[in-house]
C-alpha cells in the first residue's frame, strides 16, 4: 500500500506523539510499505525550529525508508493566543501543498491534534479519492475547555464545529483508550466507524535493568551524582497540567529519607517556575534535569526506581498519558498521582504494577514512596507486573499488525 501520514509532530523530537509515529511509518515501511509523511518542522518541546530546519519553507528527507516532506511552522517559546493561531493556519496552509507533493496514496492517516488539520485532510481525500482514518490523540476541545486551555468562546464554537467535520469526513477513527470510545459514542458517531488500538512502547528497546546487574554502575546515575539513590523519576514535558509542585511539596516531606531522590527530567514552559519553587522551598533532594537523548531513554528509565505520572485534579477523564506504556515496558512500578475515574487510573491499576492515589495531594504522594522504598519485595512485584503487561498489551507488532489490518481493510 502507498500510505500517507500526516502529523504535525515526528521525529527527531523527543517526547509525545513524535516517537509513535515514526515507530508506525518505519514499522509500516519494514513491512513493504510506501510510506510518506507530511510533517512539520521540529519544534517540539522547545518551542524552537530545531538547527538545520530554520529558515526554510520546505524541506524533503529519507530515514529508515520513509519519505518525511517537512513544512514551515509558525512558532514562538511562549505563544499566545494569536501565535497558537497562526501556528495552526500555518501547517494547515504549507503541509496541504506538501501533501499534494507526491504519488496518490490508498489512505491517509491523520493524526488529531492538530484539529484544524482535518480540512486539508479532507481536501485531500476528495482529491485523492482515497479513504481517510483519523487518530484521535486527544479530544478537542473537550480536554481545552475542561482544563481551561481554550476559554474564547468564539474559539470553542470553530473548534466544535471542526471537531463534527472531523468525525463526519473520517472513513475511520482510531482512538487509544475506551474513555474515547464512550466519549465519541455519546457524540452520535456509529461504532463501527471507531477501532479502539492503544498506543504501544517498543518493548524490545525499552527494557528493565537486566536480573543481577548493579543499579550504581548505571552511567545515568554516576553521571548525575545519583549512586546509592532509590530514584523517583518524572520524565516528560513539564506543563502546568501536570501539576508537578505537588512533587515538590512531596519532595519537602521526604527530606528526612536521604536515599530518596526525587529525579525530573523534561523541558516545558512551566520548568522555571517549578525551578523556583524548588528553590524558594529549599527542596534539595529534587533534582532537575533537561530532555536526555532518545538513545539514552533505556539507560535513564533502568536506572529509577519507581515511575511517576502526574496530573492535576480537572484533568478530563479520557486522557491518556504516553508515557503509561514506557513506564510499564521498562518495568517501572508506577506511581500515579491521577483523577481516580480516569483511563490514566484504570491502566495503571489493571496492570497491577503500581498505585493510584489522588491528584495534587503531597502528602499522600510522599507516603506512598516512602512505603515503597521501605519494600523492595513489593517494588520488585509491582515492576514483574507491569512489564508482563506492557508485553501483552503494549508491544508495538501488535499495534502494527491491528493498525495494518485497519487499512487493508479500507
Amino acid at each position: 500500500m502507498k500510505i500517507l501520514i500526516y502529523s504535525y509532530n515526528y521525529h527527531p523530537e523527543p517526547i509525545g506523539i513524535a516517537p509513535l509515529m515514526t515507530e508506525l511509518a518505519e514499522g509500516l515501511a519494514k513491512r513493504g510499505h510506501e510510506v510518506r509523511v507530511v510533517t512539520g518542522m521540529p519544534n517540539y518541546p522547545e518551542r524552537r525550529i530545531y538547527e538545520g530546519y530554520r529558515g526554510k519553507l520546505y524541506m524533503t528527507e529519507e530515514r529508515n525508508g520513509v519519505k518525511l516532506q517537512r513544512c514551515y511552522v509558525w512558532i514562538r517559546p511562549q505563544p499566545g493566543f494569536i501565535d497558537r493561531a497562526l501556528l495552526e493556519i500555518s501547517f494547515v496552509a504549507t503541509s496541504f501543498f506538501q501533501a499534494l507533493n507526491g504519488d496518490k496514496p490508498d489512505v491517509i492517516f491523520l493524526t488529531i491534534p492538530p484539529l484544524p488539520a482535518t480540512v486539508p485532510a479532507a481536501v485531500l481525500k476528495w482529491i485523492f479519492r482515497c479513504p481517510l482514518v483519523a487518530n484521535l490523540q486527544d479530544i478537542l476541545p473537550d480536554a481545552a475547555v475542561h482544563t481551561g486551555l481554550m476559554t474564547n468562546k468564539g474559539m470553542i464554537k470553530i473548534f466544535s464545529w471542526l471537531e463534527k467535520f472531523a468525525y463526519r469526513t473520517a472513513d475511520r477513527i482510531s482512538v487509544i483508550a475506551d474513555g474515547f470510545v464512550d466519549n465519541l459514542r455519546d457524540k452520535g458517531v456509529p461504532a463501527e466507524k471507531l477501532a479502539l488500538i492503544s498506543n504501544w512502547v517498543d518493548t524490545d528497546f525499552i527494557q528493565p535493568a537486566p536480573t543481577g546487574s548493579n543499579k550504581d554502575e548505571n552511567p545515568f546515575r554516576v553521571e548525575n551524582g545519583l549512586t546509592g539513590k532509590f530514584i523517583v523519576l518524572y520524565s516528560g514535558n513539564i506543563a502546568r497540567t501536570q501539576g508537578l509542585e505537588t512533587l515538590i511539596h512531596a519532595a519537602m516531606h521526604l527530606r528526612d529519607v536521604p536515599e530518596i531522590a526525587i529525579v525530573i527530567v523534561g523541558e516545558g514552559k512551566a520548568r522555571d517556575e517549578l525551578q523556583a519553587l524548588r528553590d524558594e522551598l529549599g527542596a534539595d533532594n529534587v533534582t532537575l534535569l533537561p530532555f536526555q537523548p532518545r538513545e539514552l531513554l533505556p539507560q535513564m528509565l533502568a536506572a529509577a526506581d519507581l515511575g511517576l505520572v502526574m496530573q492535576k485534579g480537572n484533568v478530563i477523564a479520557f486522557n491518556m498519558p504516553s508515557k503509561i506504556q514506557v513506564l510499564s515496558a521498562s518495568g517501572l512500578p508506577i506511581v500515579a498521582s491521577v483523577p481516580a475515574i480516569g483511563t490514566a487510573s484504570q491502566a495503571v491499576r489493571n496492570s497491577k504494577g503500581g498505585r493510584t492515589i489522588p491528584p495534587e495531594d503531597p502528602e499522600k504522594l510522599a507516603a506512598t514512596i516512602r512505603e515503597l522504598h521501605a519494600d523492595p519485595e513489593e517494588v520488585a512485584r509491582l515492576s514483574a507486573n507491569v512489564r508482563q503487561f506492557a508485553l501483552e498489551n503494549y508491544a508495538f507488532s501488535s499495534a502494527l499488525d491491528k493498525y495494518e489490518a485497519l487499512f487493508e481493510s479500507l
